[in-house]
């Protein structure tokens, strides 16, 4: 393995980093830093959780310490779940593996920026938007190399060690994201396919204002196809939606305002300008 986020630590946080939220009995919310990991997992068993997304560089000792307080010392993860790679969903990740010794799944497109075959394109620190968009491209666009500690996601659309929940494919914000839903009680672990604060703003990111936006400007490549992800994940009618950045959103608010981002995507969420907007990858 080669873990490129180390040394990468980003000094940015949120009023909210470190304080959990219980969203069903089994879906734990963490925020760390500006960025949410899940713990998926029953706490009366503590052997049977896993971990979603790993948040940012160099919080490791972060996740390890909440999941004892959570599940027990040395409870580690059956496995590790991945929405997409970014680096603020992969920052601990190698570290984990290393520690935990448990298997990493994505999807089959996101491998290659989990193996490092590929890198990220680079951030887009001219798109519209807040002092975060302009500071983006201080953020880090490498791939980690996991090697073979990475599998896919079945085809079937079923998660190894969760039970009960089916991946969807909700690309845009990179080729291979996915978001997690379970039938049972229309709960949805969503990553970046949406957030629920506007994650290009500095003063929102550090209050966490609850507002729900689209995937962040600045590392979205797609937009029609971000914008068909949000309509695939509006026509589950989750009522419980965990977002990679920003507070989890319940209810009739959710429902509510998923349905005005799905239908008026092209106004709330794609920016006036910017690299990677009406296509403008394919010019680069």
């Amino acid at each position: 393995m080669e873990d490129t986020m180390e040394n990468k630590w980003i000094p940015m946080t949120s009023i909210t980093s470190g304080k959990g939220q219980e969203v069903r009995r089994d879906i734990y919310c963490l925020p760390i830093q500006i960025v949410n990991v899940c713990f998926i997992g029953d706490v009366d068993r503590p052997n049977e959780w896993v971990l979603v997304d790993t948040g940012m560089p160099g919080c490791a000792d972060k996740i390890i310490e909440a999941a004892n307080d959570r599940f027990g010392e040395n409870n580690q993860p059956k496995a590790i779940i991945l929405t997409h790679g970014h680096f603020d969903h992969v920052g601990a990740v190698v570290d984990l593996v290393e520690r935990w010794k448990v298997p990493v799944y994505a999807h089959e497109l996101e491998l290659p920026f989990l193996t490092g075959k590929l890198n990220y394109p680079e951030p887009d620190g001219t798109v519209e938007g807040g002092l975060v968009a302009k500071m983006s491209p201080m953020f880090p666009n490498e791939s980690v190399n996991l090697g073979n500690h990475v599998a896919p996601l079945p085809s079937e659309g079923t998660i190894p060690e969760m039970p009960g929940w089916r991946w969807v494919h909700t690309p845009g914000h990179t080729p291979g994201h996915v978001s997690f839903f379970r039938d049972e009680d229309r709960s949805l672990i969503v990553g970046d396919a949406f957030v629920t604060v506007r994650q290009d703003s500095l003063y929102e990111v550090l209050t966490q204002k609850q507002e729900i936006n689209g995937p962040p400007r600045y590392f979205t490549t797609d937009w029609q196809e971000a914008w068909d992800s949000v309509k695939k994940l509006e026509a589950l009618k989750p009522v419980a939606a965990v977002t990679g950045h920003g507070l989890p959103m319940m209810g009739e608010e959710l429902a509510r305002d998923l349905r005005k981002l799905s239908a008026e995507f092209d106004r709330l969420a794609i920016p006036d300008y910017g690299r990677y907007v009406d296509g403008e990858q394919s010019k680069q």
